[in-house]
Order: C-alpha cells, then sequence, then structure tokens
C-alpha cells in the first residue's frame, strides 16, 4: 500500500510551484476508508511565506471532511529521506495518532518507515489545552 502513496506524493511533487527554494516537494495522505488527498509546495514571492506540500494535502483532506489518517508520504526532488518540517509536523500531529505511520521517500520510492509519535514526541494535541 505504501507505494501507490508514494506514487501520489511524486504526481503531486511534479506540480510543485518553488521557483525560489527550487525544493519540489509532495505529500500524501491516507485516510482509513482508502480516500488519498496530495498536495505539493507553493512559494510566494514574499519567501518563506508559501506553504509545505504537506499543508497543502492536509487542506485537500479538510475541505472534503477529513476523517482518520493512517498513512502519509512525503518525496523531495533532491533529498534522500524528506521528512515533514518542523511547523508540518505539528500540523500533521492535529489530525493523526502517534502510531500513524509516515513513510519518508526518495525519488524512487520509500526509504524509511517511522510514526507520527516518532517524529514528534513531544507535540501539542488539542486535548492539553482543555
Amino acid at each position: 500500500m505504501s507505494h501507490d502513496l508514494f506514487l501520489a506524493a511524486k504526481a503531486a511533487m511534479a506540480k510543485a510551484y518553488a521557483p525560489y527554494s527550487k525544493f519540489p516537494v509532495g505529500a500524501a495522505l491516507r485516510t482509513g476508508d482508502g480516500r488519498v488527498f496530495a498536495g505539493a509546495n507553493i512559494e510566494v514571492a514574499s519567501y518563506p511565506e508559501g506553504w509545505c506540500a504537506e499543508t497543502t494535502a492536509l487542506g485537500h483532506y479538510v475541505m472534503a471532511g477529513g476523517g482518520k489518517i493512517t498513512e502519509i508520504a512525503v518525496v523531495a526532488e533532491r533529498m534522500a529521506r524528506c521528512t515533514p518540517c518542523g511547523g508540518c509536523r505539528q500540523r500533521l500531529a492535529e489530525f493523526t495518532q502517534p502510531e500513524t505511520r509516515l513513510y519518508l521517500c526518495d525519488e524512487t520510492g520509500v526509504v524509511e518507515t517511522v510514526t507520527m509519535g516518532e517524529m514528534l514526541p513531544y507535540g501539542f494535541r488539542g486535548d492539553m489545552l482543555k
């Protein structure tokens, strides 16, 4: 199952708008009911005020009604094992569980599988704010 999620992230990466960093990134997430939401990074002239691939994918996911996220894949054109940035780790943590699988990819496929809990062990959770 992880390979098709990688392919969705890679296809999204091809649509990245990264004229300033020249660093295209793609991300895809899958919900428990099998839906896949993908996104690419989008930069703007007031760099770095654009948004990341994970943020774009989450936007599509939220607008489609959400659901339980079970897997995430992230790929970058020039990185052997792309991980979400710190801000995206927190954004993803908002909608995932610590055991949610995160596939770190290069341009050929999944290089390493980790969990969101491993990527952000002390992330803020909504229930902490009550």
